[in-house]
This record gives structure tokens, C-alpha cells and sequence, in this order.
């Protein structure tokens, strides 16, 4: 069962595992299939509020002599919707989704919207198992070598311009992006794009809005080329 191995990265085994699936059913599964609410949605805004309190609390403690308007933006952070979508690619949450065909197909399980979602309601879920305490020790795990240092908040470069410099400095040469098609209505476009690095290998992802899918594709890039550095 995937879900174990993914409550193992996690650090906590759910007691009552019908909440950890509810956590990765997105809402789309859910009306394919006709199963109502049960969606993670309800969880999802459990966890963005025990989420809050957990980081809120770790940081009025580290930095005792922040002002509120700091300790505001040092929050958002880190727990911002790129951050969250990031760690739950760490986690391979991303893999572990119920997600329908049409949602599947439009790159859904790439969008670091849904996935941020997924991560908060997999929160939620940990409250609802092990209460507060508990889900206060999974995302301080979690988040142990996240904390910043101190409140100076240099801003973290987005995901483009850090495989701009990775493939300069592995291959002296330039990503390239290409859109291959947009889908839906004028409303509510998806793009599908891909960044091809200089040594050929293509990184796919879709997103509602240009820029936002070239920025997955360049996450998903660099996520690769990461992993090539950890093992080197």
C-alpha cells in the first residue's frame, strides 16, 4: 500500500486511515465517482489553521524581539502555497492523489495549488488522529530545517531563475520554454508547457496561467537535478 510508505516519510501512521485517504481525495475523484463530500476540502481547512498556529507559535518563540508585521511576513514563508506544494513533492504526496481522469489529464496532480491543499488537509488529518500535540511534532519535524535563521526575509528566488543558474552552471547554456497547447475556455485556460534543458531531457506541467506552468516545469526540472546532486 503506497499510503504506508507515504506515512512513513511522514512520520506518523494514522490510527484511523480513512482520514489519511480522505486527505489525498480531491473533490474531483470525489464527483466522478459520486461520492459527495467526501473530499479532503472540509480538512484542508482544519489543517491551514493548525498549520498556522504551529508556525506562528515556533516563531513568536525564535524570535522574541520580531515585531508582528515580521513575524507576519516570516509566516507566510512559509506556509504559502509554493512552500506547501514543495514539501508535499518532498513527501511524494504528489503520487499519492485521487485524482479524476479529466483533473489527471490537465496535469492536476502537478498544480502546486492542489497539492498545497492536499497538505493541509493530510494536517487536518493528524489533528483529527493524534490531536494537537501530535500534529504539532509531524509539521515541527517537518519543518526543522525550514525555520529561518533571522527576520532579514531575503526574498527566495523563484523557480526559473534558480534553473536558469543550475543548467549555466552544469551545462554553460540556457533552459528553453515552448508552450504546446492551451485547453479550455477563455476563462479558464490551462496551458501545457515544456522546459527542455541543453542536454535534451523535457519537463512537462500545465497550469492555469503561462508563467505559473513555466514555473512548475522548471520546479520539476530542478527537482530532478537535485536529486542527480544528492546521489553524485
Amino acid at each position: 500500500m503506497t499510503l504506508e510508505n507515504f506515512q512513513e516519510r511522514l512520520h506518523y501512521h494514522f490510527r484511523d486511515k480513512s482520514l489519511l485517504l480522505l486527505a489525498v481525495t480531491h473533490s474531483s475523484w470525489a464527483n466522478e465517482h459520486g461520492t459527495g463530500n467526501a473530499h479532503n476540502e472540509r480538512l484542508e481547512f482544519l489543517g491551514d489553521a493548525v498549520l498556522e498556529i504551529v508556525v506562528s507559535a515556533q516563531l513568536f518563540a525564535r524570535f522574541p524581539e520580531a515585531r508582528e508585521g515580521e513575524l507576519t511576513r516570516l509566516r507566510s514563508s512559509l506556509v504559502n502555497e509554493s512552500a506547501l506544494a514543495c514539501l508535499a513533492r518532498e513527501l511524494h504526496l504528489d503520487k499519492e492523489l485521487r485524482l479524476a481522469r479529466g483533473e489527471e489529464n490537465q496535469g492536476g496532480r502537478n498544480r502546486d495549488a492542489l497539492l498545497a491543499d492536499a497538505m493541509e488537509a493530510v494536517f487536518g488529518g493528524v489533528f483529527l488522529d493524534g490531536g494537537m500535540d501530535r500534529a504539532r511534532e509531524v509539521i515541527e519535524n517537518l519543518y526543522e530545517h525550514r525555520w529561518p535563521q533571522d527576520t532579514s526575509g531575503t526574498r527566495r528566488k523563484d523557480y526559473k531563475t534558480k534553473l536558469q543558474e543550475a543548467t549555466q552552471k552544469l551545462f554553460r547554456d540556457l533552459p528553453v520554454y515552448v508552450l504546446e497547447e492551451t485547453q479550455g475556455p477563455e476563462h479558464a485556460k490551462i496551458f501545457s508547457v515544456h522546459v527542455q534543458l541543453p542536454d535534451g531531457r523535457l519537463f512537462r506541467a500545465s497550469a492555469p496561467g503561462l508563467k505559473r506552468a513555466e514555473q512548475e516545469a522548471a520546479h520539476m526540472a530542478l527537482l530532478e537535478l537535485e536529486q542527480e546532486a544528492d546521489k553524485a
